[in-house]
């Protein structure tokens, strides 16, 4: 899966050998990487108090529930409109914007905290923090083609899943250890909102070239329905892209257990704050593990299968975890979650970018961002509302079930996605 960087034609045998640091020595990717970990770090930091906070003050799985409908709700309603901006204007520009906005909404969670508000301004900042990432989403992911040539973008796709990955492995974490520290939420609020000001002076750092609309006269620059909604007609008339992103959307709002790691952390596994921000770090340790080796190893052979194997491992591991009374047996099956999910991230990411013209890049990720966003904050309410109707386990099993019959039905449904091989090959076809 990771870039070659070996002409088109050539193969790992020939003289140029694999450099899986590539990406890396690109100074603009690695000022984008650096920003968007450290963002990364204090919004994951920030989803560990917002949960504990939540949970403590009610004692009940709905207010988690509501926290993945209130971001949600945003994101999803301006995806399209988020797209047609990022294909229209400076990404990098758009990217700043949308950051002080996240700056805002963090530095509001920090008041609420500091001065005992209602959980009701916590969902407004929560909201704020979802408009923000609504056009964060499609900026970044059509950006950062234009930071390296293209031969090397599959494995600054890997490098990037990775710095996510190692943030959301070591930013809940920390959020658990410092509550517990701080003796409250106050202070991890402020760190995230510092967090996003890096982003923010990185991305100030980056030297790129502005983007502009290639087509000045047709659809693609005019502000209107139609060229908004050609991010969605792409990816419906390629159906390889939206056999991907279904089956990623599907599985994940079924699968979606993280929702309900306070409730486990405390009344299941009794461990406490700490414990928590072990459990949420599990799956970005099994990420980081898999996101490494994919960057060091040769491109996957067989990218459709590959994919298809592991979302069903994603089920499997969601199931043991849920039926689990053990802390670390709990912690492993998370550890094995990430490490399955980061195959699908890579796999689909690639696919999405490289299979997009650049003039479409920004709708057709706001399109993927979507999906992203269907599966992630969907699945919380999802998971939060069955838990809250039945218990946690009933709600984790039942996904994981659920996960493994969406990968069924996949499978026997595309066998273009069954066949599909190295992504390698796809990106130097583009």
């Amino acid at each position: 899966m990771p870039s070659d960087d070996h002409p088109t034609g050539s193969s790992p045998g020939d003289s140029i050998k694999h450099d899986p640091y590539a990406a890396l020595r690109q100074r603009d990717f690695r000022l984008f990487l650096i920003g968007h970990v450290l963002s990364v770090l204090g919004v994951q930091m920030q989803n560990v108090a917002v949960g504990w906070q939540l949970y403590d003050k009610t004692n009940s799985a709905w207010p988690l529930a509501m926290v993945g409908l209130v971001q949600a709700a945003p994101m999803i309603g301006l995806a399209l409109p988020a797209g047609q901006i990022a294909d229209r204007f400076d990404r990098r520009k758009i990217l700043m914007v949308a950051t002080l906005l996240a700056v805002i909404s963090a530095i509001g969670l920090t008041l609420v905290s500091m001065l005992g508000g209602s959980v009701r301004w916590m969902y407004f900042c929560l909201f704020l923090g979802g408009l923000a990432r609504a056009f964060q989403g499609p900026a970044r992911s059509s950006l950062m083609p234009q930071l390296v040539p293209r031969a090397l973008f599959t494995n600054s796709v890997s490098w990037a899943v990775s710095g996510f990955e190692m943030a959301s492995l070591a930013g809940p974490a920390l959020g658990g250890i410092l509550i517990g520290v701080f003796g409250g939420t106050t202070k991890v609020y402020l760190l995230g909102a510092l967090g996003s000001v890096f982003y923010f002076s990185m991305l100030a750092a980056i030297t790129q070239r502005a983007y502009v609309a290639e087509d000045q006269t047709g659809n693609l620059a005019t502000n209107n329905w139609h060229s908004i909604a050609v991010g969605f007609k792409y990816v419906w008339k390629t159906k390889l892209l939206l056999t991907v992103m279904s089956l990623d959307m599907f599985a994940v709002l079924l699968g979606g257990a993280v929702a309900l790691l306070p409730v486990y952390a405390r009344d299941i596994l009794h461990v406490g704050p700490a414990g928590l921000g072990w459990l949420q770090a599990a799956p970005s340790v099994g990420a980081v593990t898999m996101a490494l080796l994919i960057t060091h190893l040769p491109p996957l052979k067989k990218a459709g299968s590959a994919l298809l194997w592991s979302v069903a491992g994603f089920g499997l591991a969601t199931i043991v975890f849920g039926l689990s009374n053990n802390f670390w047996l709990s912690v492993a099956m998370l550890f094995l979650t990430g490490a399955f999910d980061n195959i699908s991230v890579v796999i689909r990411h690639t696919l999405v970018q490289t299979l997009t013209p650049d003039e479409m890049r920004g709708r057709v990720s706001a399109v993927n961002g979507m999906f992203i966003n269907t599966s992630n904050e969907i699945g919380r309410f999802e998971s939060g509302a069955v838990a809250s109707l039945t218990n946690a386990v009933v709600s984790v099993v039942s996904g994981g079930i659920g996960t493994l019959i969406v990968v069924a039905a996949t499978a026997f449904a595309s066998p273009q996605l069954r066949r599909h091989g190295s992504l390698h090959e796809e990106s130097n076809k583009h």
